[in-house]
C-alpha cells in the first residue's frame, strides 16, 4: 500500500456487544455478523468512534474556556474529520481470528481455521508485514491441528487431532496480544478446525445474556430482552491506514500510555474493553 498502515490487534478483556441494531430468533440483540460467513465482526465506524472518543480525551483543546463552546483540537480533526469533511484517519472493519470455545479437555480452547488465517496474510501483505504460517495441506472436517491427546471435545462436538500446528504461527497470532503471559498460552491452547466446523461455534456458540429493566416502584420486570456478546479473550484484528499525514503515528501515540480501548455497546455495565497492541513494522517478527 502507498499510505503509512498498521495493523491493531484487539484482545477482549470482558464481553463485548458489538451489536447490529436487530433482532433476529429469540435473540432480541445479535451481535454484527458477516452476511456471507456469519463471522461476527466490528464495523469499522464503531471502531473510529471509539478512537475519536478516546483522541478527545488524550488531546483536550486546551484553548477553549468555561464560557465558550469546546471544539476539538486540530490533531483530532485532522485525523477523524469533521461534519463536512472527512478525515485522513483510514479504519478497516476488526475481523474475528480466535474465538474462545469450552473444551472438556481443558479449561478452553483458541479455535481459529484457515479462512481466517488467510485473510490475516492478505491483510499483513496490504501491511507491508510478514504473514503468519499456513496450513500446508487441506485440513478435514471433524480434524483439528493442535497439541495434546487425539481426541478433542468442544461444547457437544468431537474432533480427532491430525497434526500440530504449523511451525512459527503462535509467534505470528502472539504478535497481536498485548500481555506476554497470555501470548504464552497460545501453544497449548490454540486449534484450527476446519472452515466448515469452526463456522458452527461462530453462529451457534456466542454466549447469550438475559437483561432486564424493573419497574422503580414495583421492582417488577417491565422488559426482559437477550444480548449476544462476543467472549472474553475473542482475538480480532482491523487494518488502520492515513491518506496523507501523520494519522498512524498520532494512533500509535494514542494507544501507547494506555492500551486498552473501549468499543461496542453497554459500557456502563463494563462491557467492550478490549487490550490493544500495534503490529507495525518496527515490531513485526
Amino acid at each position: 500500500m502507498t499510505q503509512e498502515t498498521l495493523i491493531l490487534g484487539l484482545l477482549a478483556e470482558t464481553f463485548v456487544h458489538p451489536g447490529c441494531g436487530q433482532s433476529e430468533g429469540a435473540i432480541d440483540l445479535p451481535v454484527s455478523r458477516e452476511a456471507a460467513t456469519d463471522f461476527p465482526f466490528i464495523a469499522g465506524s464503531g471502531l473510529k468512534g471509539a478512537l475519536r472518543d478516546r483522541a478527545r480525551t488524550h488531546w483536550p483543546d486546551t484553548a477553549a474556556t468555561d464560557n465558550e463552546e469546546r471544539e476539538l483540537n486540530s490533531v483530532v480533526s485532522k485525523a477523524f474529520g469533521e461534519q463536512e469533511k472527512a478525515g485522513d484517519l483510514l479504519v478497516g472493519d476488526a475481523r474475528l481470528l480466535l474465538l474462545p470455545v469450552r473444551s472438556l479437555t481443558g479449561a478452553y480452547k483458541w479455535v481459529t481455521c484457515p479462512l481466517l488465517l488467510e485473510r490475516l496474510n492478505r491483510d499483513l501483505k496490504r501491511s507491508g508485514l510478514k504473514g503468519v504460517t499456513t496450513l500446508d495441506e487441506r485440513l478435514e472436517q471433524k480434524g483439528f491441528l493442535g497439541s495434546g491427546k487425539d481426541t478433542l471435545y468442544l461444547e457437544e462436538r468431537t474432533f480427532n487431532r491430525k497434526g500440530d500446528l504449523p511451525d512459527g504461527i503462535t509467534e505470528g497470532l502472539g504478535q497481536l496480544v498485548l500481555h506476554e503471559s497470555t501470548r504464552g498460552r497460545l501453544e497449548e491452547q490454540l486449534v484450527i478446525l476446519h472452515d466448515d466446523d469452526f463456522v458452527w461455534f461462530a453462529r451457534y456458540g456466542l454466549p447469550v445474556h438475559a437483561r432486564n429493566l424493573l419497574d422503580d416502584k414495583s421492582k417488577t420486570s417491565d422488559n426482559l430482552w437477550y444480548e449476544e456478546t462476543l467472549p472474553p479473550d475473542t482475538l480480532l484484528y482491523s487494518l488502520l491506514g492515513a491518506r496523507r499525514g501523520d494519522s498512524v503515528s498520532d494512533v500509535k501515540e494514542l494507544l501507547g500510555e494506555h492500551s486498552y480501548l473501549q468499543v461496542g455497546g453497554n459500557e456502563t455495565v463494563g462491557q467492550g474493553w478490549f487490550a490493544a497492541r500495534i503490529l507495525a513494522e518496527e515490531n513485526a517478527s
